[in-house]
């Protein structure tokens, strides 16, 4: 039976000025903001990496009158790329058309329906591969107490935890392992929580930001400004885990992590990023940059309309030493 039923959608004397539904929005989910998108032509492919040690090893040498200048070059790898399709749809029965009250438009609210499924399925792609344990070089791992090893006080301890510092260390590890700083911090609501609630950053923050009549406020522009970033993203997605009629399990896609990257705004032959997303433009011809491609058709045998979307895409570490993860550290 399709959802929702004919008496679902027929409510008397509904205000047809008056539609509440429950989706996120755009803003919560932060899968195609964190690393840049790259379109495809092709379902897979090679792309080249090039080596880091190389480049960085000094080799310039002193030239005597009449000889030939010290030389060198560079090593090149390649890794693929495949870009898999997903894709969801909404069935919008003739009856259920034909008995919805005005308030409800049920073609619009099946393409909205659709597209967050869509954004749904991708914040916990993105989050399954980049925000977990054991995908970046460096990661560190909170603790409550007596951190040894690659572990830190959680930053919600207000007395133990050094979310400065922990930060700190780690933009000074990868750029003088790498040459590149992080410019971007990714949080959760419960991992941004800690971080701006603690005192040692509301300390830092407080006298650039406070006046009598305005108190000092943490926000992720704040944050930024503090460690030198050029951004601070929170997903704030939610994602139901339990099955379709099963008691509702909901909660946060992302776990109590922080991660810190580099990943410049838009990808280029010369320039590195810690991950990238290869979305096949070119996939049923619809040349959107994302790869995505929505379409509606009737489907007769069910006496319905169908709205159905598409996304082909990989999301792809290209280089774990420009990323920083901190593990349950809220």
């Amino acid at each position: 039976m399709s959802n929702p039923t004919q008496t679902g959608v027929h409510v008397d004397s509904a205000l047809t000025n008056l539609s509440v539904a429950y989706r996120q929005s755009a803003s919560a989910f932060i899968a195609d903001r964190v690393f840049p998108n790259v379109p495809v032509r092709f379902k897979s492919d090679e792309y080249y990496i090039y080596n880091r040690a190389d480049w960085n090893r000094d080799e310039v040498q002193v030239r005597a009158p009449a000889t030939e200048s010290a030389g060198g070059g560079y090593r090149l790898s390649t890794e693929t790329y495949t870009a898999k399709v997903h894709g969801f749809h909404k069935d919008v029965a003739d009856p259920d058309r034909a008995n919805a009250d005005p308030a409800i438009d049920l073609d619009r609210d099946a393409v909205e329906y659709v597209m967050h499924k869509m954004m749904l399925g991708k914040e916990v792609d993105w989050a399954n591969r980049f925000f977990t344990s054991g995908v970046w070089s460096s990661e560190k791992t909170g603790v409550a107490s007596n951190p040894t090893g690659n572990q830190v006080v959680k930053w919600s301890d207000t007395t133990s935890g050094d979310p400065i510092g922990d930060i700190e260390a780690a933009i000074i590890d990868m750029e003088s392992q790498t040459g590149y700083a992080p410019n971007k911090l990714v949080l959760n609501r419960r991992s941004m929580s800690a971080l701006k609630n603690h005192p040692d950053v509301v300390d830092r923050v407080k006298y650039a930001t406070s006046t009598s009549d305005n108190p000092a406020r943490v926000t992720p522009q704040t944050l930024a400004a503090l460690f030198g970033l050029d951004e601070i993203l929170m997903s704030t997605a939610v994602v139901n885990s339990a099955a379709e009629g099963a008691t509702e399990s909901s909660d946060y896609v992302t776990g109590t992590n922080a991660l810190l990257v580099y990943a410049p705004r838009t990808a280029s032959l010369m320039t590195p990023s810690a991950g990238l997303t290869f979305s096949w433009s070119g996939y049923l011809g619809n040349g959107n940059a994302m790869g995505i491609a929505t379409s509606r058709f009737r489907m007769d045998n069910l006496k319905a309309e169908r709205i159905e979307a598409e996304m082909a895409y990989d999301q792809k570490v290209v280089a774990a030493d420009l990323g920083y993860a901190f593990i349950d550290i809220a």
